[in-house]
């Protein structure tokens, strides 16, 4: 097994901040102002305020019934939320689509996530 280090792909960001420095040692300010506008535009689109999906609005309330179906010191696995939460099992929603929900309610601190023999189980935070 060899010993290479992982190296991550450079971003447009980095490309054009590279560019931007040859350019500026160079003298061309005229190109110099194209790539600042490129740049411009990177910052722009990365932080536009998106509205949510109608997808994600609704997740939004079946974490809050998630949240709300759980007992505070019992663990549930996502096959017991899929099952038991009323909503989810109503409208048909799967495994997979609880589980990155759960992940999400982790990630947000609500819930916590421990491990047991590669099963993973939520709990209320």
């Amino acid at each position: 097994m060899s010993n290479t280090v992982a190296t991550r792909k450079p971003t447009q960001r980095d490309n054009f901040n590279e560019i931007r420095e040859i350019l500026v040692s160079a003298g061309r300010d005229d190109l110099v102002e194209f790539v600042d506008g490129r740049i411009a535009q990177l910052d722009k689109k990365n932080s536009a305020e998106r509205k949510p999906t109608a997808k994600q609005i609704e997740n939004e309330g079946f974490k809050a019934d998630i949240v709300a179906y759980m007992d505070a010191d019992t663990q549930y696995s996502a096959a017991d939320i899929t099952k038991g939460v009323p909503s989810i099992v109503a409208a048909g929603i799967s495994a997979n689509r609880v589980t990155a929900m759960l992940t999400q309610l982790v990630n947000a601190g609500t819930l916590v996530r421990t491990e047991d023999k590669r099963k993973n189980f939520y709990s209320l935070a």
